[in-house]
């Protein structure tokens, strides 16, 4: 039986790892993508992508198609309630609102022909020695090998656990994410608007003329919650404080587009510390560095990941073939590889970590 072999595998099909299969692409690297859904994850919200993340769309050749989807973001508009105090400073730089719907479909659109490979969940992660490859099982007993292997598998990315980094932490805090639809046009403008009152906030930015994109949070309870509509009645039950044109917009949202989530993060010291890297094997985005929303810079900083991580790999593949046999030219290939994953995570270690610290100050909006 023919082995299944592959130069570079990414686990996860999200924004990350569309991303980063998109970004090698361009630097003629090609790679293969395992998504364990059975279609495209174009489902969800809305990101913020700010001036980084655009730098790095402009690098996947995207940035002016998505540009056309998203109005710019020119104001931010903080309200604190129990202060009776509000301030209103212009942004400085590029920020709009994409839906995720918008990002996913693009990057995926982009690829070639066969780069996701739907359907695949992997449940175990493995390094043979002999081949000098990882090996990954997946649920329904398969096997393949990867020469390179990228973990773009999220906040409790199997790789990341692989490496030693540990979980993720979260934040005592429940956010309900959604969009809302206004066929005649919103009326807030180009504002990003953040109402934070006694133990709760609201956060709305618009994405273009006709829609908005919103969260509101809460500290949960120590106690937790029996069911999912219990928690969203929770965190929603505070709204009433707010003005009514708030409370129109969270209550009229678009149903297929609701989503409440704990506020999950990755500390500081984790991202100093932790070991991002072991042979031919690495992660990016939330795998990596999982931010919670309200410093926005989540997304942008995947995407970055993803532009850095190929520039890495391409500049030590210059022909663009990651081969897998054992001869002596491949495994000075994949001292080289080793090499140029090991430039990728000291580039990004300072930046993220001044990232999370940035996201820390600015995690609790009330």
């Amino acid at each position: 039986m023919e082995e299944d072999i592959h130069g570079i595998v990414i686990i996860g099909g999200g924004i990350c790892g569309l991303a980063t299969a998109l970004a090698l692409h361009r630097k003629g690297l090609s790679s293969l993508v395992l998504e364990k859904s059975e279609t495209l994850r174009s489902d969800g919200v809305a990101i913020g992508v700010h001036a980084n993340g655009w730098r790095a769309l402009e690098q996947l050749g995207l940035a002016t198609e998505l540009r056309e989807t998203a109005d710019i973001i020119t104001e931010y508009h903080n309200v604190w309630k129990k202060q009776n105090k509000t301030t209103i400073k212009p942004t400085r730089k590029e920020l709009r609102c994409l839906k995720r719907k918008d990002l996913v479909e693009t990057l995926a659109k982009n690829l070639p022909v066969g780069t996701i490979r739907f359907g695949c969940h992997i449940a175990k992660i493995f390094e043979d020695p002999n081949s000098h490859c990882t090996v990954l099982s997946t649920v329904d007993g398969s096997t393949m090998k990867a020469k390179v292997l990228i973990g773009c598998d999220g906040a409790n990315s199997m790789v990341a656990q692989y490496l030693g980094l540990g979980s993720p932490s979260h934040l005592p805090r429940l956010v309900l994410l959604g969009l809302t639809s206004y066929m005649d046009g919103h009326p807030f403008g180009t504002r990003f608007l953040r109402f934070a009152g006694e133990d709760f906030a609201v956060g709305r930015m618009p994405v273009n003329a006709n829609l908005v994109h919103f969260f509101v949070t809460r500290t949960g309870p120590s106690t937790g919650f029996t069911t999912e509509s219990a928690a969203r009645l929770y965190v929603l039950e505070k709204l009433q404080e707010c003005p009514a044109e708030i409370i129109e917009m969270v209550w009229r949202r678009d149903a297929e587009t609701k989503t409440l989530t704990k506020v999950w993060y990755r500390p500081p010291w984790q991202v100093m510390l932790g070991q991002f890297q072991r042979g031919t094997m690495t992660i990016a985005g939330d795998a990596m560095h999982v931010m919670a929303p309200f410093f926005g810079q989540g997304g942008s900083a995947a995407l970055e990941d993803a532009v850095v991580l190929a520039r890495s790999l391409s500049r030590s593949v210059p022909d663009g073939i990651v081969v897998v046999d054992g001869s002596t030219s491949n495994r000075e290939l994949e001292e080289k590889i080793c090499v140029a994953l090991g430039k990728y995570v000291r580039e990004r270690r300072p930046r993220l970590f001044f990232l999370s610290l940035e996201h820390i100050s600015s995690s609790e909006p009330c």
